[in-house]
């Protein structure tokens, strides 16, 4: 099969898991016209697991060469951009206009299509996709250093991918977390969600990868490594301790979270904001958990001095600096008072004590 159309083959295979797998019903944080919060269905790891063994069943079959995402990665790219023009129009062209017809395309019109009264949730399949596709990307383009430099391979490519892929699966884990944040209650899905998902998540996201996997081993120390190591789960434990604090406050608003930090809520007009714990050192130190992890899957690659590595950082603060305004000001409308009780005693939008 031409690579161009096996790419879509692929995207087709986890569409049909994603719908097929069992998976576990949750109640979510988005709510339906009527006040009830929206039930969504959760199959992620099974997904992955799944595509996972598949692709390792190719390989040891000698249906395809391990790095054969590597190998055909511009057609494989090419593949998933017109995937994601196709489904962006699929699904913003037939819906009601909300704007002009540029912004309906890029933001969207709808805020949450679903298949088969929830079955299929649009925003969750296209993060199990996502997420699939770049761990199968980083495999591919590990395989082909590894094939390239079988005597010596580089060791940082081995800790990229499994410090990447532990952000997956954990990722993919913890998705009843994910219906809690900004993407599944602020975002409509359109162009930017829809191809994001579909073209720049699982390919720009290994764009470290895909410049230095046909470098030499740079021979970096293994202080080095480890200090890495320990920058990226450092990020982590900022990211994803502050997300499971906040979900933990929205589902169990009195319960301890991680039996340890006992919730401190400003209160004002029926509403709570969370002011404790993760969120008393910055109003969205998630973001900075999220750019100190970048910077060490950076920094593991061991070519500093290359533009390419540093890419998948810059993107992260590009993204997460405006997304932080948007959110202030979205929480400002919704809390009134309330969010600047809150501004006055957590002045720090990202960085304590600098920014």
């Amino acid at each position: 099969m031409p690579p161009f159309f096996a790419l879509l083959a692929l995207y087709a295979l986890i569409f049909v898991l994603h719908l097929i797998v069992p998976g576990r019903w949750v109640k979510g944080y988005v709510r339906d016209g009527s006040g009830e919060p929206l039930r969504y269905r959760l199959n992620g790891p099974r997904v992955l697991a799944i595509t996972l063994g598949l692709y390792a069943l190719a390989g040891l079959l000698g249906l395809a060469p391990w790095d054969y995402l590597y190998i055909h990665r511009w057609t494989a790219l090419a593949a998933a951009c017109a995937a994601g023009l196709v489904f962006t129009a699929a699904i913003v062209l037939p819906a009601a206009p909300r704007g002009g017809l540029l912004a309906d395309l890029f933001f969207g019109r709808l805020e949450n299509p679903r298949l088969g009264g929830g079955h299929v949730d649009a925003k969750m399949f296209l993060y199990v996709l996502g997420a699939v596709m770049l761990a199968l990307n980083l495999l591919s383009f590990a395989a082909h250093h590894i094939i390239l430099f079988p005597a010596d391979p580089s060791p940082g490519v081995v800790l990229h991918v499994a410090l990447f892929g532990f952000f997956l699966c954990e990722y993919l884990h913890f998705e009843e977390v994910h219906l809690y944040t900004y993407d599944l209650f602020a975002e409509r899905v359109g162009f930017k969600l829809g191809w994001g998902c579909l073209t720049f998540y699982p390919f720009f996201y290994a764009v470290g990868l895909w410049g230095v996997a046909e470098l030499p081993n740079p021979h970096r120390s293994g202080a080095w490594l480890v200090g890495c190591a320990a920058l990226f789960f450092l990020g982590w434990t900022l990211a994803r301790g502050a997300n499971l604090q906040k979900f933990y406050f929205k589902t169990r608003p009195t319960r301890p979270a991680f039996g340890l930090i006992v919730p401190e809520a400003l209160e004002h007009g029926g509403q709570r904001v969370l002011v404790n714990g993760f969120w008393g050192l910055s109003r969205h130190i998630n973001y900075l958990g999220e750019i100190v992890m970048a910077v060490a899957l950076a920094l593991s690659l061991g070519h500093p001095t290359s533009i390419w590595p540093w890419l998948y950082p810059l993107y992260y603060v590009a993204l997460l600096v405006p997304r932080q305004l948007d959110d202030d000001r979205r929480c400002a409308a919704k809390y009134g008072p309330l969010w600047d009780l809150y501004r006055r005693r957590v002045p720090w939008r990202i960085i304590p004590g600098i920014y």
